[in-house]
């Protein structure tokens, strides 16, 4: 049986006197589409994403939402992908062997001028909210060990080996999405795993006491809705017996289904915001 086609893509964009949309024309199919491209072995649908964009429009992006996926077959065999809003950076379109064209053009004149119906609908899904989203990445921390292992204090129980594996591909994901800012519970292990992070950002990571396990569950929705409103891109990493809590009321304040809401170490939920609403989200699971 033929392994699945895994691909991923962007609705890139970028604000002039209005939103405009890159849509690219590809020769060797006659065809006008969103950039997007197969996954490289052992790569992720995220840095497949950015990579895919700027190999074949020459742009620097920032990941934002999840706008889901789809599917469809080529010569027979099942393809996914899965696409995600982006902002551009910086850069500059030069043709290559893949696409030869790119134009900006509004969401009305992109939808015209898409040759697909699934890429239009991914384009209508950008467009229920449109691009000024608030993101937040919502990390629980890496593994630390057995607690009646550790000698010292628990605040100060350190990540292990397998949690400072964690930490490190953490922050390969993260910057995908471009963040600004970073917050953590104020436990050792939580601020080494996003300590990278904030390095890379060249920030201080911003210690919250209200995302402690043993703080108050209405206090840890208020501090995030907080640093939602705050706009931007941000980091937090919180502990095991907080983020389910957090996305369940969050989802359920905005009417968004979010399933089984699941909390591994090193994982994180990517939750999107318009205004103080959550509109999305995506749980994203390191292997």
């Amino acid at each position: 049986m033929t392994n699945p086609i895994l691909a991923a893509g962007a609705v890139l964009w970028r604000r002039s006197a209005e939103v405009e949309i890159a849509v690219v024309h590809r020769p060797r199919y006659r065809d006008w589409t969103l950039p997007k491209g197969k996954l490289d072995e052992g790569e992720s649908l995220y840095a497949a994403a950015v990579r895919e964009v700027a190999e074949e429009t020459g742009f620097r992006c920032a990941l934002g939402r999840s706008l889901g996926h789809v599917s469809y077959a080529v010569d027979g065999v099942p393809k996914t992908v899965d696409y995600f809003a982006a902002r551009v950076v910086d850069g500059e379109f030069t043709a290559n062997d893949e696409v030869d064209r790119l134009r900006w053009l509004t969401l009305p004149a992109a939808a015209e001028r898409l040759t697909y119906d699934h890429d239009r609908s991914v384009l209508a899904g950008f467009a229920e909210t449109g691009p000024e989203t608030a993101t937040v990445l919502l990390v629980r921390h890496g593994h630390a060990g057995r607690r009646d292992r550790w000698p010292g204090p628990d605040d100060e129980r350190p990540l292990s080996k397998t949690g400072r594996g964690e930490a490190k591909a953490l922050a390969h994901l993260i910057p995908l999405f471009a963040p600004d800012r970073v917050h953590s519970a104020p436990k050792a292990r939580c601020v080494q795993t996003v300590r990278r992070v904030a390095e890379q950002l060249n920030v201080d990571v911003r210690l919250e006491a209200t995302l402690l396990e043993s703080a108050d569950r209405t206090d840890a929705v208020d501090r995030l809705r907080e640093i939602v409103g705050d706009g931007g891109t941000a980091v937090v990493c919180s502990q095991g017996g907080v983020i389910p809590d957090l996305v369940s009321d969050l989802a359920k304040d905005s009417s968004v289904d979010v399933g089984e809401v699941r909390s591994r170490k090193g994982s994180l939920w990517l939750l999107s915001f318009a205004g103080d609403t959550m509109i999305g989200a995506l749980y994203i699971r390191q292997a």
